[in-house]
């Protein structure tokens, strides 16, 4: 491996002398053997999603969120090899101001481990590795998906598949509005992924609070999401999440009509110049920022605001 150092990891060992992971923090494991609430934060926003130093505010405010809600936040990232479940102040200022910080895929955890590297973890990663830690709610921003024109490009994200295999509930504003949303509902659909809309009978459009498509089942409280969670317990059979469709305020979303003239001329730009692959997403969001003076920046921001302080409120239901 490229970025294997001289020392090699120190990995902490259970009984049977398998590596356990993740590194779970005092706080997290004290609140989870005891019962209590607990909400897994990504760390992809941190290092890659906002401009320093603003990365670190949010970062700590939605810690704070999380905290004034009444549950225990534990961000999740990857730092020199070792998956963390609860970040200390120190290691939260790393992701967000360390240079080299990679971005990582549940697919991306085994080598940056043999590997030594720092990451942070995108949907995929957060939620498999928050899972193992016993962590049963996730909130993040917006769910990767299924793309445009996938039966040309057969690009999906690796979100979708992943969270078809752990027991998790995501809090989130629906999938990027630069995805194909009908294709990426209906591969949620097929993979046995549930889907909720908190107090709305219409997925979200993570920037809009709406993107046109209905979901089949609607919670009118936090207490709902976790009587939904205690029925899948019960229920047992597939490991599989459950997707809480959160949108974001109408008052705080991007104005429609400028999201959709930017994304067209955004989609049109790609096309034009050859855009293709895994680079379409992240040029098409960073077309948004630029050519909407950044309302879309503020619009995610508001978002996982909003997704923070209900993800403490269904984790607070869930463990009284």
């Amino acid at each position: 491996m490229s970025e294997v150092s001289g020392e090699q990891p120190r990995w902490p060992v259970v009984p049977d002398g398998q590596p356990r992971w993740p590194v779970v923090s005092d706080e997290v494991r004290e609140a989870l053997e005891r019962g209590g609430p607990v909400v897994a934060l990504e760390s992809t926003i941190i290092a890659h999603g906002l401009p320093r130093p603003r990365n670190l505010q949010v970062a700590e405010e939605l810690e704070e969120l999380v905290r004034e809600g009444g549950a225990v936040p534990a961000t999740v990232a990857v730092l020199d090899g070792r998956p963390y479940a609860g970040l200390d102040k120190a290691q939260l200022a790393r992701v967000a101001g360390e240079d080299g910080v990679r971005k990582l895929g549940h697919r991306d955890l085994a080598p940056a481990v043999a590997a030594g590297a720092s990451g942070a973890t995108t949907v995929s990663a957060t939620a498999f590795l928050a899972a193992r830690a016993g962590i049963r709610v996730f909130a993040t921003g917006g769910l990767g998906g299924v793309h445009r024109e996938w039966a040309q490009t057969q690009d999906e994200s690796a979100d979708l598949r992943l969270l078809a295999r752990v027991r998790i509930a995501v809090v989130c504003a629906g999938v990027k509005s630069v995805l194909d949303v009908p294709a990426t509902l209906q591969r949620l659909e097929t993979l046995g992924v549930g889907v909720v809309g908190y107090r709305t009978a219409e997925f979200p459009g993570f920037y809009l609070s709406g993107s046109g498509e209905p979901v089949d089942w609607t919670a009118g409280s936090a207490a709902e999401v976790a009587r939904v969670l205690r029925a899948q317990d019960a229920l047992g059979g597939p490991e599989s999440a459950l997707i809480v469709a959160n949108p974001v305020p109408v008052a705080q979303q991007l104005d429609p009509a400028l999201h959709d003239r930017v994304l067209a001329e955004a989609l049109a730009a790609c096309a034009r110049e050859g855009v293709t692959g895994q680079a379409v997403t992240p040029f098409l969001l960073d077309h948004l920022v630029r050519h909407t003076g950044g309302a879309s920046l503020e619009a995610n921001v508001a978002a996982v605001r909003g997704n923070a302080r209900l993800a403490a409120e269904i984790a607070v239901a869930y463990a009284s």
